[in-house]
């Protein structure tokens, strides 16, 4: 057994040893010790008590030279002085609500924002931005870095992933970078698909539809996100690269060697049912009513672009058909997992160890449990430890309770408040 006092280290490492506790006791007594310069420059930014490694940082031994060196690697399944979390299933939250964030400080080893997360849903709502208390993105972004401690990861959306200077986009992911630091951002980069940097403009004008299908884009628009993942991955970031609805995008953005891919749920599903509930009221009755009403919902979901709004009802029940052609079972009892099952079967594949599956955009009283049910198959019980489940703070709460709570506080406090009433 080995103590910090029985190890040799220069005097620059020895108040980091201070901060490695039991792990000493690995290195045999009288042997030389030393510390990474990561492992400086983690605990010198965060501050962790003495004898503790910041959360969200795994310790590490390694030989050099005859010395053992201890490092730090970045791993958010581990909590406080680096112990493991109480699941290898992580959870995050969407949201840059401040407020909602802090009750789940504790619990969450990721968080995940985009521009409308942050301004919609936030700072331009008065109800949610009390009294305007934040102004900024920037002011947000530095309290939920309080707020969440080291522990967890900041992954913060591009603005611009239009923008054709990469040294611009390098600018803003600095910008974020000095507010929660290297060690806790990861940069959201969202699949582009037809939209460029001429055309995003009718986004932002009239009714905000396309002009093309999305499966009419170029070969350079429909790979913009996934090159700007790889550069940025090839500039040292960690990447979330977003905007997964379909299982046949996974692959292919695994190309880019992301930090986090997803799995966005309800989109999905709730097409599949809307889809195939107005094409068997057409089958049943060939009222075209149907039609044209599936051709309205199309266009309303970019299913087709708006250029479609005449589209030939033909095409639009061959376009509807083939969307569905590999959503199974047709008797509609799927749970709409099937993009996350996909996932995570390309997961048990691939050659990227840190690379996790952040299921996503859920809501209503199935997605949750179901998906929780799917996490209990045989075939995905051992790959816990791949998966980060996010939502809304107040969708992820809910699932807290159920009615029997509300029926046993109402039991206890009854009996409780005898306590302290003098007798009859």
């Amino acid at each position: 057994m080995s103590s910090e006092g029985s190890l040799t280290a220069t005097p620059a490492d020895r108040p980091y040893l201070a901060h490695l506790g039991d792990r000493l006791a690995a290195v045999e007594p009288g042997r030389a010790v030393a510390v990474t310069p990561y492992l400086r420059e983690v605990v010198d930014e965060f501050r962790p008590p003495d004898d503790e490694v910041p959360a969200g940082f795994r310790v590490e031994l390694s030989e050099r030279g005859g010395e053992a060196v201890f490092d730090l690697v970045r791993d958010i399944s581990r909590g406080r002085d680096g112990s493991p979390r109480p699941t290898p299933l992580i959870f995050s939250v969407d949201s840059a609500n401040p407020y909602e964030i802090a009750p789940f400080a504790d619990f969450v080893g990721n968080l995940t924002c985009n521009p409308g997360i942050v301004y919609d849903l936030f700072l331009n709502d008065p109800a949610a931005n009390v009294d305007d208390a934040f102004g900024s993105l920037e002011e947000v972004l530095e309290e939920i870095g309080r707020i969440l401690g080291p522990g967890a990861d900041i992954s913060v959306e591009l603005h611009n992933p239009f923008e054709p200077d990469f040294a611009k986009v390098l600018e803003e992911v600095q910008r974020y970078e000095a507010i929660v630091s290297k060690h806790r951002l990861v940069v959201k980069v969202p699949h582009t698909g037809p939209v460029n940097a001429d055309n995003v403009g009718q986004l932002l004008d009239g009714d905000g539809r396309l002009d093309r299908r999305y499966d009419q884009g170029r070969t350079g628009d429909y790979l913009r996100g996934h090159n700007l993942a790889l550069r940025l991955h090839e500039a040292g970031y960690r990447v979330n690269f977003t905007l997964m609805f379909e299982p046949h995008q996974i692959a292919l953005a695994l190309q880019a060697r992301p930090y986090f891919i997803n799995a966005f749920v309800r989109h999905r599903h709730k097409a599949t049912q809307t889809f195939r509930g107005l094409l068997a009221a057409y089958e049943t009755s060939e009222d075209r009513a149907f039609v044209e009403q599936l051709r309205s919902t199309m266009i309303a979901g970019d299913y087709l672009s708006g250029a479609d709004s005449d589209a030939d009802l033909l095409h639009v029940l061959e376009k509807a058909r083939a969307f569905l052609h590999d959503r199974l079972p047709e008797d509609g009892s799927a749970d709409g997992l099937d993009g996350a099952r996909e996932a995570l079967r390309w997961l048990q594949t691939v050659n990227l160890p840190d690379t996790r599956l952040i299921v996503c955009s859920m809501d209503g009283p199935l997605n949750y449990p179901d998906l929780m049910a799917m996490l209990t198959e045989p075939e995905f019980i051992g790959m816990h430890d791949k998966v980060v489940v996010t939502a809304e703070p107040a969708y992820l709460a809910r699932w807290t309770s159920s009615p029997h709570v509300v029926a046993y506080q109402r039991r206890f406090m009854r009996a409780a408040r005898h306590v302290n009433e003098p007798p009859p």
